[in-house]
């Protein structure tokens, strides 16, 4: 049996983004042994997948990092076994493995960025206003040049046994995460209350607040003492109890972030606000609605691939500009 090597490390986002083409492989090759290397918070999201897929998590903040840290996780997890390497990630710690099985005659293949494009369209002046290829096809690629090329088949992960409560059949649920990891992505707080304000007034309607930091925390816990069936997410579970509840919302109302591509892996649709990033850049989650992606059209946007970098006009206006009462139109849309 071949043994496949799939690294990706980075953000939880990111690493949900390679799930659908990681279990498309393992369903269309079933007698290829394929190996996830990651990080450990990403574990549950791959317990659901076809049972040719291992994971393995490495520690790069503690046994596995830096140089020599490298080649401990290189003796750890013995990666000069595998016959192919997918570079999902093309980092420094990537490369440095990647180099050392290219030494060792392992077939190795790495994801293109796209950089030359993502730049062109993110530039302030001459934008080059155009579709990306999107993370899924990167990813696909270098599947496809190792010689494992795959059909776009996946629908949805099933993580209805971690379900800590049972939606009733009469009532609406909708999740929000109006957080992420940075401001160019984060609609503006008093807006996004402004929507939770009103749906709270809808009847039979929950309203689940998803955010993981502590700042995070206890602006959820304000909004939850505020108003009524709004509640905080606080699964026993962790993240697979949080995908299960993903799994029952009708709809989620996110950001440019990780809760985007979790709730598109369990199928449920998703409303997703854009300031100084763009789907252009090819980061929509998985079979997600171009059309449920609220954002304005500004000679400004996108600014930023990955919302890292400062408003150079100082206002947000990407961000500043969309109304509650469009966000709150679009969220209850059939």
């Amino acid at each position: 049996m071949k043994k496949l090597l799939v690294i990706r490390f980075s953000a939880l986002g990111d690493i949900a983004m390679t799930v659908p083409v990681v279990h498309d492989l393992a369903v269309q090759y079933p007698d290829l042994e394929i190996t996830m290397l990651s990080r450990e918070m990403a574990r549950p999201l791959f317990e659901q997948l076809p049972q040719n897929i291992h994971f393995l998590a490495a520690d790069l903040k503690g046994r596995h990092r830096g140089i020599f840290g490298l080649k401990r996780l290189w003796d750890d997890f013995h990666i000069g076994d595998f016959d192919h390497i997918a570079d999902f990630h093309d980092v420094l710690r990537s490369q440095y493995l990647r180099l050392n099985c290219r030494l060792s005659g392992q077939k190795v293949a790495k994801i293109d960025k796209g950089r030359k494009g993502k730049k062109a369209l993110t530039r302030q002046k001459n934008k080059v206003f155009e579709q990306q290829a999107t993370s899924f096809e990167r990813y696909a690629k270098v599947l496809e040049q190792l010689g494992f090329p795959v059909k776009p088949q996946f629908v949805k992960l099933d993580y209805s046994a971690f379900r800590e409560r049972l939606k009733p059949e009469n009532e609406t649920w909708i999740g929000i995460a109006p957080f992420a990891k940075h401001p160019a992505k984060v609609y503006p707080l008093e807006k996004m209350e402004e929507v939770i304000k009103a749906l709270s007034k809808r009847e039979n309607t929950s309203i689940f607040l998803f955010g993981g930091g502590e700042e995070e925390k206890r602006e959820i816990a304000k909004l939850c003492a505020k108003y009524p069936n709004v509640q905080a997410v606080q699964s026993q579970q962790g993240l697979k109890g949080e995908l299960a509840l993903m799994g029952q919302l009708d709809v989620m109302l996110s950001m440019d972030s990780a809760n985007m591509h979790l709730a598109s892996l369990v199928g449920t649709r998703v409303v997703s606000i854009w300031g100084g990033t763009h789907p252009y850049a090819g980061f929509l989650g998985w079979n997600q609605n171009p059309s449920d992606c609220i954002q304005l059209d500004l000679p400004c946007r996108p600014c930023s691939v990955y919302g890292n970098k400062p408003c150079f006009r100082g206002d947000y206006a990407c961000l500043n500009g969309i109304e509650s009462e469009e966000t709150l139109t679009k969220l209850l849309e059939s």
